[in-house]
C-alpha cells in the first residue's frame, strides 16, 4: 500500500473516530452517530417513496443544466457575431446574474411561479446561466486563429463554419462548464427545493427540520457526496483525460 492510499485511510477513520466522539457526547437530535446514519441510508434506499424524491431532484439538476447551458451557449454566441450586443450582454447582464444571490431566486421563483418544480428549475437556471456564459464566451475569445482562417478559406457560410470548425474548438470549454454546473447544481438545488420545491431532497430537508429528524438532513447530504464523487472520478474524469490527451497531440 503506498504511502498516499495509506494517509488517506487513514482520515478517513481519523474522521469517523471524530464523528463517532461528537454523537457520542450530543443529543442524537443534534448529532447521529454513522451508524445511525447508515440505517437511515438503507431505509431510504429500500423505500420507494423516499427514492422518488431522489429522482425529482434528479430531474430538477438536468433539467435546470439543459436549459442554462443551451441558454448560455445562445447568449454567449450573440456577441460573438454581433460585437455590438458585447456589453448588454457580458458586462450588464452576466454581471447582474453572476451577483444576484442564489437564495434570493429561490424565493422570487416562489412567489412568481408557486411551489412547484418549475420554480425549482428556474432558480437552479437562473444561476448556473452566467457560469455557461461565462465559460463559453472564454472559449469563444480563445479559439484558434489559424484554424478559423482555414476554416474561412474553405466555406463563407456561417451555419457550417459554426458547426464543422467553432464547435468542435469549443469541445475543452464546454465540457468544462457542464462539468462546472454539475458541481454547483447540487450546491444550490437543495436550497431551491426547501424554499420553492414540493419534491426532491431539499423537500425532504424541510421536513426533516420540522421534525428535528437530524438522522434524514445527514443520510441526505451523504447521498449527495458520494452521487456527486462518484459522477467525478467514474464519468467527468475519463472523459476529461481523453481530452487532455488529445490536446498533446
Amino acid at each position: 500500500m503506498s504511502r498516499r492510499a495509506l494517509a488517506t485511510h487513514l482520515f478517513t477513520l481519523l474522521f469517523l473516530a471524530a464523528w463517532s466522539l461528537a454523537a457520542w457526547v450530543s443529543p442524537a437530535y443534534q448529532m447521529p452517530g454513522p451508524w445511525a446514519v447508515l440505517q437511515g441510508a438503507w431505509k431510504f434506499l429500500t423505500t420507494p417513496e423516499l427514492l422518488l424524491q431522489l429522482g425529482a431532484s434528479l430531474y430538477h439538476v438536468a433539467a435546470a443544466i439543459v436549459l442554462s447551458f443551451i441558454l448560455g451557449c445562445v447568449l454567449a454566441l450573440i456577441p460573438y457575431y454581433f460585437p455590438v450586443a458585447r456589453i448588454a450582454i457580458h458586462r450588464r447582464f452576466g454581471a447582474f446574474l453572476g451577483s444576484f444571490p442564489g437564495v434570493g431566486w429561490a424565493l422570487l421563483a416562489g412567489m412568481w411561479f408557486g411551489i412547484n418544480s418549475i420554480s425549482v428549475i428556474f432558480a437552479i437556471s437562473a444561476v448556473l446561466l452566467p457560469f455557461a456564459l461565462v465559460n463559453l464566451n472564454s472559449g469563444l475569445n480563445n479559439l484558434d486563429a489559424e484554424l478559423m482562417e482555414m476554416g474561412q478559406s474553405f466555406t463563407r457560410h456561417t451555419a457550417r463554419k459554426l458547426r464543422l470548425v467553432i464547435l468542435p474548438l469549443l469541445y475543452p470549454y464546454l465540457f468544462a462548464t457542464l462539468r462546472l454546473m454539475f458541481g454547483v447544481a447540487w450546491k444550490v438545488t437543495l436550497a431551491a427545493e426547501l424554499f420553492g420545491g414540493n419534491s426532491g431532497l431539499g423537500y425532504l430537508i424541510n421536513l426533516a427540520r420540522q421534525d428535528y429528524d437530524t438522522v434524514t438532513i445527514f443520510v441526505i447530504i451523504f447521498f449527495i457526496i458520494v452521487f456527486v464523487y462518484c459522477a467525478e472520478r467514474f464519468f467527468f474524469k475519463p472523459i476529461q483525460a481523453r481530452f487532455d490527451a488529445y490536446a498533446k497531440i
